[in-house]
């Protein structure tokens, strides 16, 4: 058996007038690629607590209207991880987005589903392929 254990991450999509809230990624897995804001869940929180919490530390801003937008079972192959990933969205509610941690993330920006940029961090690959991507695409528009 090994010791090796999957983690839950919490990735959240912050959706402010059609637009959302994108970070490169840099100094833990899927460095140089692009994906939402987010983290580890940890012990005894909701989704929305880790969101709230994760969005406000990387970037500044205050989120609201929490909600359910997907799931997927992420495997990390090139980085020996694995994670179960929920991709929530949020509405903005205050801040002005910036770079709040330097050593894990070097550029933001908003865009849309038509505009992501590249490359993209290798757990999109599952979200585009999932039965919730449609729905999301609806969600964060």
């Amino acid at each position: 058996m090994s010791d090796k254990q999957a983690r839950v991450g919490i990735g959240v999509i912050v959706i402010k007038d059609g637009i959302f809230l994108i970070q490169k990624r840099k100094g833990s897995h899927g460095t140089g690629t692009w994906s939402i804001p987010g983290g580890h869940l940890e012990f005894g929180e909701s989704f929305a607590e880790t969101a709230e919490r994760e969005v406000l530390e990387e970037t500044g801003v205050k989120i609201k209207n929490i909600r359910f937008g997907a799931v997927t079972n992420d495997v990390l192959v090139s980085d020996d991880k694995h994670y179960v990933s929920i991709w929530l969205v949020s509405d903005y509610d205050s801040g002005e987005a910036r770079i709040m941690e330097p050593d894990k993330c070097d550029d933001l920006k908003w865009v849309t589903f038509g505009s992501l940029p590249e490359p993209l961090a290798p757990w999109w690959s599952q979200l585009f392929v999932s039965e919730f991507y449609d729905q999301l695409k609806k969600l964060a528009s």
